[in-house]
């Protein structure tokens, strides 16, 4: 059996960092958007989402992936956003076992009036804390980690 490859000194430090930024950030937004919108950061996240396609619609499994979410859990998210009158499901007209969430005017409203705080928040918990260097080296070590091995 191989040794297990133990982190360096330098590394178990990066790593307890980053540990820290990864359950500290993701509790102040969430807070931050329960506090001031009522909302929860994935439902933030899946609303934002579609807000940014010209007709504010996308089928589930996309949703789904780009919001990092299981489907399952991206349903219980939209059921709740559903309940609230900010999205709504349909079925694909071309095939109808595909659902699609679309975002309503009033849940397109409800993103426009949270994104203020929302990105206030995000300034002051990174980019504040950043030189214009360091945030463009933060956005290619986040790509790099995202690569799939």
């Amino acid at each position: 059996m191989e040794e297990p490859r133990w982190l360096s000194q330098e590394q178990q430090e990066a790593w307890r960092n980053l540990v820290e930024v990864l359950v500290k950030v993701p509790a102040a937004l969430e807070a931050q958007l329960q506090r001031d919108a009522g909302l929860t950061h994935m439902g933030y996240l899946v609303m934002m989402t579609l807000s940014e396609h010209p007709d504010r619609r996308l089928p589930m499994s996309h949703l789904a992936r780009r919001a990092c979410a299981s489907l399952s859990r991206l349903s219980h998210v939209v059921a709740r956003l559903e309940g609230q009158g900010w999205l709504r499901r349909e079925r694909d007209r071309a095939d109808g076992r595909v659902q699609i969430a679309v975002l309503t005017d009033e849940g397109f409203a409800k993103v426009v009036r949270s994104a203020p705080g929302h990105a206030e928040t995000v300034q002051q918990l990174v980019f504040d804390r950043l030189t214009p260097a360091q945030a463009r080296q933060l956005g290619k070590l986040a790509e790099a980690l995202l690569k799939t091995p």
